[in-house]
């Protein structure tokens, strides 16, 4: 089970070990790949426009009555959701419109850096006015360039433009104008523009660019950017916060914003008492009218008749008449209200409301309810900035207004009936007193006719003037319950960081070629190094073999002073080490598939025990594709096919002289059509036998183990098998195969040689160990 394991691990886990020394080895692409996407970053900087974060406080006081924007009615009493609220409108696009309405943000000027070009506000050499009951040149930068005090030359950008009209829509500007000249401080008007541009700096020459921006489209940025977020959750501050180019530009719209928002606020509150004074002030201009008409009748009568003061009777009939026809008064002009008060319920005119108590009128009834309905109204106006008509919230508050309108008149009936009935008691009451008065002397009565008209006028416009004061004040006095706890200002650059730019574009440089280096060796499916052959093969290396860059595979006898002649001395000697040197002995040669060097190996490992004075022959046991009487240039006439099939009865009737010395040579023979049942026949166990009989060393070349069966029934035959991987051309796989191969059939002395080995790549100079520099590596490149 723990083998399981370990098997698992080693297959899902990445050879870091083998990554390392690949990384290394491109260390100057690595540090080229950093120096080259940190000057990237660094051009990427330079030519970015910085972005700056401007924020600031904002408190929203929290009411349960009153006229502030922010009060909800009785439904939306969650303070959590009227402060979400109150963000929503804050955030909103008629907030912003009125905003950037009050500021000169439709011209923006521009200077041409180094890399970007920096918008300038406040201090811009030139002041441009623009006509927008004009058509307009819009969002693109036009340059303006002068050479004197007297006149401008105006460049458009040949991309692609847009015209403003009137209307508010826009279209496509099809044709570029020319560069033209034009006089300062004069209104130029073409088909496209009209502007009056205006030299605000003392120096004779400059340039700047100009980008003529429509309000619309500086709504949907600026509330489009703006943040709007609580501070805390337990607390009713709001944080406004921006991303600018220009931070001075964005602190002036924050400010004006929060200085706006509370104006709104203040404006409603204040709807009521001037709604209220503009009422008295309807009233009052006839009744000072009157006033002096009256003032001047008594005067004139006075000095006509030469009588000035009222007789003790006159007197008590005067002061009752006064005191009945100021009440009658007062209640017709109850009664006006009330009438007024209805029609603008019933065509919903709710902006012009009085509440009665601005105007005396003291029914607690009457007050609450057109309180209420006020605030409900100002609550919908809030509602309908950002939500429509038909939304839940809405269509709530219209059907309470409805029913508020419902009861206000019912409510108006009662009133205007008992003020019907105090009319006409103090007009009988009136009718009584004049009675009396006519019992008076003529003189006096006209006296008291007089001054009974000039009195009642005067209190009655005493009265308005009082109730319009009462307004005023509490109009003047009235404050937002909002305010600005912490102005908008500078908070940092956004964007871009130079420092963290360079160290995140310079760690992309080092992580590019590492990655390219860890996916390459992720999805290679060729054995590249042997410490990946070692560590996952279950069997032991004997030795690694360079590659031959020769076309003659006979390296051992024709370049002896070589590291592939002395990668094979070292496989002859590790091989002393398996198999006692003085005893005979049988080794099997093969590979997983073909083109894997194991005829060669063969080859070699019998040149190199030749060498040695043993008596060596090597079997070409590979009859499905024979190679060996190519490099010993035999004739593959007969062979071991030709024995194994009683074709011919002696064995070594059919073995050639390799041509050197202790080298035999008994080839393949011809192709047979059965080589997988030859190789299992008795024949072939008594020729082995034989073979051991006379030669020290039997050297068996077989077919690869992946592509035929047969290969497997020689196991048996032999003492040590050689299983042969090349360097970038065995697969992976075949490690895994081999282990299952060995697991399988519990396979005893089952090696493996490395072939085909990059000198140059892996340091390997022969064997397992390194050159020492006096072997002749001529044959490799």
């Amino acid at each position: 089970m723990n083998d399981n394991y370990t098997d698992l691990k080693d297959k899902s886990s990445i050879d870091f070990r083998a990554i390392f020394p690949k990384i290394l080895r491109i260390w100057p692409l690595i540090l080229l790949s950093v120096f080259l996407f940190a000057a990237a970053g660094y051009l990427i900087v330079k030519f970015t426009t910085p972005v700056y974060k401007v924020s600031g406080l904002f408190f929203v006081k929290e009411r349960s009555s009153g006229f502030s924007i922010f009060e909800g009615p009785s439904m939306l009493n969650n303070s959590n959701l009227g402060l979400q609220n109150e963000i929503i409108i804050i955030k909103s696009k008629p907030i912003t419109r009125k905003t950037l309405n009050e500021l000169d943000f439709n011209v923006e000027y521009y200077e041409k850096g180094s890399y970007t070009y920096n918008e300038l506000y406040a201090n811009s050499p030139l002041l441009v006015e623009i006509d927008w009951k004009s058509p307009q040149i819009i969002n693109t930068l036009v340059k303006v360039e002068w050479s004197d005090d007297s006149q401008f030359k105006l460049s458009f950008n040949e991309r692609k433009n847009y015209k403003y009209l009137p209307n508010g829509s826009t279209v496509p500007l099809t044709l570029i104008p020319e560069p033209t000249l034009h006089p300062f401080n004069e209104w130029i008007e073409t088909s496209n523009y009209r502007i009056k541009v205006t030299k605000t700096t003392i120096d004779e020459s400059g340039s700047i660019y100009i980008k003529v921006r429509d309000t619309e489209s500086l709504v949907w940025e600026y509330s489009g950017k703006l943040q709007v977020n609580r501070l805390d959750r337990n607390a009713s501050i709001l944080n406004l916060s921006m991303d600018v180019q220009n931070y001075q530009k964005g602190t002036t719209f924050l400010n004006h914003l929060m200085e706006k928002y509370m104006d709104l606020e203040l404006e409603e509150k204040n709807e009521v008492s001037s709604n209220t004074i503009d009422f008295i002030d309807s009233q009052v201009s006839g009744v000072a009218d009157s006033l002096k008409l009256f003032e001047s009748q008594l005067q004139a009568f006075r000095s006509t008749n030469k009588i000035y003061d009222l007789q003790s009777e006159s007197t008590i009939v005067y002061e009752q008449l006064l005191d009945y026809e100021t009440r009658l008064q007062q209640e017709q002009f109850k009664r006006q209200y009330y009438s007024k008060l209805k029609d603008y319920l019933v065509r919903e005119n709710y902006r012009e409301l009085v509440v009665p108590s601005g105007l005396g009128i003291d029914d607690p009834i009457l007050n609450g309810l057109i309180t209420s309905l006020i605030t409900l109204q100002n609550k919908k106006s809030e509602l309908l900035a950002t939500n429509t008509e038909q939304s839940p919230v809405v269509r709530e508050i219209e059907r309470k207004v409805k029913e508020l309108n419902s009861s206000i008149r019912e409510s108006l009936i009662n009133v205007d009936q008992s003020s019907k009935f105090v009319i006409e008691n103090l007009t009988e009451r009136k009718a009584a007193i004049e009675s009396s008065f006519r019992n008076l002397p003529e003189t006096e009565q006209n006296l008291i006719r007089f001054k009974r008209q000039f009195d009642l006028t005067e209190n009655i416009y005493n009265f308005l003037m009082q109730k319009r004061a009462e307004s005023a004040i509490s109009k003047a006095s009235n404050k937002a319950d909002n305010k600005i706890i912490e102005p908008a200002s500078f908070v940092q650059q956004i964007k871009p960081q130079l420092r963290r730019t360079i160290i995140l574009f310079s760690l992309v440089g080092f992580m590019l070629p590492v990655g390219l280096v860890i996916l390459i060796q992720i999805f290679k499916t060729k054995i590249e190094e042997l410490e990946y052959l070692e560590q996952h093969l279950k069997i032991p290396v004997l030795t690694s073999i360079m590659k031959n860059q020769k076309p003659n595979n006979l390296v051992v006898f024709e370049q002896s002073k070589s590291g592939i002649a002395e990668g094979f001395r070292t496989l002859r000697a590790n091989i002393r080490f398996l198999h006692p040197a003085d005893e005979k002995v049988v080794i099997m040669v093969t590979s997983s598939v073909s083109g894997e060097g194991k005829t060669f190996c063969s080859i070699n490992l019998a040149s190199v025990y030749a060498l040695t004075g043993k008596k060596t022959i090597l079997v070409g046991c590979d009859m499905r594709k024979p190679r060996i009487f190519d490099d010993f240039k035999l004739e593959n006439s007969q062979g071991l096919s030709t024995y194994l099939s009683g074709q011919v009865s002696e064995w070594d009737s059919m073995v050639n002289p390799s041509g050197y010395e202790n080298l035999d040579i008994l080839l393949s023979g011809p192709i047979p059509p059965n080589p997988a049942e030859l190789l299992y026949s008795a024949n072939f166990g008594k020729l082995i036998e034989e073979l051991k009989g006379v030669y020290d060393v039997v050297i068996l070349d077989t077919p690869p183990v992946g592509l035929v069966s047969e290969t497997l029934g020689l196991i048996s035959f032999v003492d040590l098998s050689l299983f042969v991987f090349r360097q970038n051309y065995s697969e992976r796989g075949f490690i895994d195969a081999l282990n299952s191969l060995k697991a399988k059939n519990s396979i005893n002395n089952l090696y493996a040689i490395y072939n085909g080995v990059d000198g140059r790549r892996s340091g390997y100079g022969y064997g397992n160990s390194y050159g020492y520099g006096y072997y002749d590596d001529s044959s490799t490149k």
